[in-house]
């Protein structure tokens, strides 16, 4: 169960290429119940609801706020305008499988606020997530208030995604880049004097003394992906733009299933022997300790997923309230020391970015090494009888 360096040079690939699509658009929109133009009545009561659930004050409203941040959107909203409706910002494509493909763009939804007609199917967008419904927009709802209506099979292009695949192409550009100033000489030049001390540092610091130096280089493909993929998201979420792909616990944890992966089918007969028939261990022993060893391949990827989620939603959440309290707070002190309080945290949110990006890096290379180190039982065995030989003739 080894993989070579081919085939995990394509795994490596095929993994980033559908990374994106592993993205669910949960957002949490700004209506919640949506209405047609073509009925006045459905706009009375759309108006009514959306009034409910509506945040009056300001403190829910940032919440609100906050919660929309975190999570996924079928558009991009840059800011909204409270007193005219208005959103800026653009749409992005919809793509439902719903008996045949159904493809539009969500401008339809106006952000949940209006149904989307394709083909003679009715769609609502609630909550981020895309129900079908008729033309007046009826929504049913269980008795904990969660629509029951039938949901396509959703593959839309969301705002995770969209990041997601220019990080992927912007790292295929940088490396492509990287590779080819070394036929030039053997210093890079540009930007790849700046990646070339990352990629050093990777394989010194993670690769080498976590898998050893016979092994690292079939891996170093995967760690350097897995590692810039997740600092420049991880970067990519402290701008303006309101992306939070790495605070999403599906992509994390896709993450974390490709690294269990391929610690899996790159492990040798005795990371498994250890497993499923401890050495040196009474029968019984052997036996209690199976499930508990399974369990504890599953705890591994588990730990990695949970990790970058909850440091990356953290440290969103922080820097988002602090922002709030200067809206709530309205006064000469409290907004410059909030300001400032924001500011600092922001820096020490860049260091957060490179230390989960390395930190996921060093675990997954810790994984795939005690997978794929080799155990010489055997030699250990032959010395020690050797040595005690050699003690009786002396």
């Amino acid at each position: 169960m080894v993989i070579s360096k081919r085939p995990l040079h394509l795994f490596v690939a095929f993994a980033v290429a559908i990374l994106p699509f592993f993205s669910s658009a949960n957002t949490i929109s700004d209506s919640t119940h949506v209405a047609t133009e073509t009925s006045h009545e459905s706009h009375v009561a759309h108006a009514e609801s959306h009034e409910e659930a509506e945040p009056t004050d300001k403190k829910s409203k940032i919440k609100a706020f906050i919660d929309h941040h975190l999570q996924d959107s079928h558009d991009f909203t840059f800011f909204s305008d409270e007193e005219t409706g208005k959103h800026y910002g653009f749409p992005l494509p919809v793509i439902l499988i719903d008996n045949g493909l159904k493809l539009f763009s969500s401008s339809k939804f106006h952000h949940g606020e209006e149904i989307a007609e394709v083909d003679g199917n009715y769609y609502a967008l609630h909550h981020g997530k895309i129900y079908k419904t008729n033309a007046e927009g009826q929504l049913n709802y269980d008795e904990h208030h969660h629509p029951t209506n039938e949901k396509p099979l959703d593959f839309s292009i969301t705002k995770n995604v969209v990041a997601m695949l220019v990080t992927a192409i912007l790292m295929f550009f940088i490396f492509v880049g990287l590779a080819k100033s070394y036929r030039k000489g053997p210093l890079p030049a540009g930007f790849g004097k700046v990646l070339e001390p990352l990629v050093i540092f990777i394989r010194d610091e993670v690769a080498l003394p976590n898998i050893g130096e016979k092994k690292y280089r079939k891996f170093m493909g995967y760690l350097l992906t897995v590692f810039f993929f997740i600092l420049i998201l991880n970067l990519f979420g402290l701008t303006p733009l309101g992306i939070n792909v790495t605070g999403n616990i599906a992509i994390t944890a896709c993450l974390a299933l490709f690294t269990y992966v391929v610690t899996q089918f790159s492990a040798n007969k005795d990371y498994w022997k250890h497993i499923f028939w401890m050495p040196d261990v009474p029968v019984l022993m052997k036996i209690a300790l199976i499930p508990i060893e399974i369990l504890g391949t599953l705890t591994k990827p588990f730990a990695l997923m949970i990790r970058l989620y909850a440091n990356i939603s953290a440290g969103h959440i922080v820097v988002m309230s602090l922002i709030g309290l200067i809206f709530i707070f309205k006064n000469w002190v409290a907004g410059p020391s909030f300001f400032g309080l924001t500011l600092f945290i922001s820096i020490i949110e860049i260091l957060v970015a490179f230390l989960q990006a390395f930190v996921f890096t060093m675990l997954s290379a810790l994984f795939i090494g005690m997978a794929v180190q080799d155990h010489h039982h055997d030699e250990h065995h032959s010395e020690d009888m050797l040595g005690e030989h050699d003690n009786a003739i002396i």
